[in-house]
């Protein structure tokens, strides 16, 4: 079937429209309070660096403490059920920041603990959000599916910052979170107008082994042909991403001194990438395949972070030389992500057996987000040890050897499933 065909027709499914509805409406949110939190932690409650990284990390930590288990829990129940649950969870946790700042007692550390409960909630959220997708997608829709929410998430990562730097400006840190809250509970709403056959069928009748799951869905992914090579090569991209993230910051404000506003359009420049890159998912996963769309993906990568670290400083070049060439860099990056990101999330979906994709989705994510903590530590030291522009280069290079994991396995073959039927190992 046609990329258009199948990318016109993929709202008309059953369900599929509200579930973006309440996607695009939570990423908009969730885009605010990322500029909100930190505003608030620095600015508000005068954090110092080292507190501003505890804060950072606290977020990860349900990621690295529950997402095996996580991924257990979601194949035990209704996915349909654990999306309305932990979005209000969110919504209620987000409404505790400005009620303990009216009455006094917001602090640091209870802005550590309810980022902490929000980031378990958000781990059950994102894995049982990808595993309820299949039930209203049939495999063939998927990468249109994934292709529609990557457009929309781009879009609200693009435009987001902007409006909550706006709230911030207007409304003060704690109480800008609010609208992520009615966002949260919105979405809670949306998710339950949806009506879809959803048996509990990993809740089998004997009792539940949750090491012996844990493994089952180790197992599926790493000893999988397929699947192996993608989650090593996705482990290694979250190294190589987290390093050039540590570093792309400081770079553009400091070593080329681009200002608020360049560095500003330079990430804009990402998210026009990004909607391109989505826009053309589909009909590259059509015409290539799974396996060479994530990896003609993955290849632009290593050639946008080496436009970045060429780029010259301002006072070498102007200001307007400087920005453009790093905004070409971030361009061609968020294409990549665009092209690459719903080619994957469509093949693991449909490539995953219904009983097993909480497990999947969650213990991936876990993997990558270790991966990212382990390359913002490394590249906060290559940069302090080496310099801005030898430690982007060193994340090219490792992007580089995500991009060889594919190129060199199985996986560069392969093909989207179209049949409503999971894959076999």
């Amino acid at each position: 079937m046609g990329e258009g065909t199948s990318t016109a027709r993929v709202f008309r499914l059953p369900g599929f429209a509200a579930f973006w509805a309440a996607s695009t409406i939570s990423g908009f949110g969730s885009s605010i309070t990322q500029v909100a939190i930190p505003v608030l932690v620095v600015s508000t409650l005068a954090a110092t660096p080292l507190e501003v990284g505890l804060i950072n990390a606290v977020q990860f930590l349900p990621y690295l403490l529950f997402g095996l288990i996580a991924g257990v829990l979601v194949d035990g129940g209704r996915k349909r059920s654990t999306l309305i649950v932990t979005s209000l969870a969110s919504c209620a946790l987000l409404l505790t920041i400005p009620a303990l700042w009216l009455t006094g007692y917001l602090s640091l550390w209870t802005v550590a603990a309810l980022l902490f409960l929000f980031g378990i909630a958000g781990l059950l959220n994102a894995a049982a959000s990808q595993s309820f997708l299949p039930r209203l997608t049939p495999r063939r829709y998927l990468v249109a599916a994934n292709a529609r929410l990557d457009q929309s998430s781009t879009a609200a990562q693009t435009a987001g910052p902007m409006l909550g730097g706006a709230l911030v400006a207007a409304l003060s840190a704690p109480f800008a979170v609010l609208v992520d809250a009615v966002s949260y509970a919105v979405e809670a709403a949306l998710i339950a107008r949806i009506r879809t056959e959803e048996p509990r069928g990993a809740r089998r009748q004997r009792a539940r082994n949750v090491l012996r799951d844990i493994r089952e869905g180790l197992a599926f992914i790493y000893h999988h042909r397929m699947l192996g090579p993608l989650a090593w090569s996705t482990h290694v991209w979250f190294v190589a991403n987290a390093i050039a993230l540590a570093v792309f910051a400081p770079f553009a404000l400091r070593a080329l001194d681009l200002g608020a506003l360049g560095y500003g359009i330079s990430l804009a420049a990402a998210g026009i990438g990004g909607l391109l890159g989505a826009s053309l998912a589909t009909r590259s996963g059509t015409r290539l395949g799974a396996g060479r769309s994530i990896l003609a993906g993955r290849a632009l990568i290593p050639l946008a972070w080496v436009v970045v670290a060429l780029a010259p400083s301002t006072s070498q070049s102007g200001s307007l030389a400087s920005v453009g060439v790093v905004a070409v860099g971030q361009f061609v990056y968020g294409l990549s992500m665009g092209i690459e990101n719903a080619n994957e999330m469509g093949y693991w979906q449909a490539a995953t057996p219904d009983e097993l994709q909480g497990r999947v989705n969650a213990t991936r994510r876990s993997a990558n987000r270790t991966m990212f903590v382990v390359g913002s530590l490394l590249g906060g030291a290559l940069a302090t040890l080496l310099g801005y522009r030898p430690a982007i280069w060193i994340a090219a290079g490792v992007f580089l050897i995500a991009v060889l994991v594919i190129g060199l396995s199985p996986f560069r073959n392969a093909r989207h499933l179209q049949h409503d039927a999971p894959a076999t190992r």
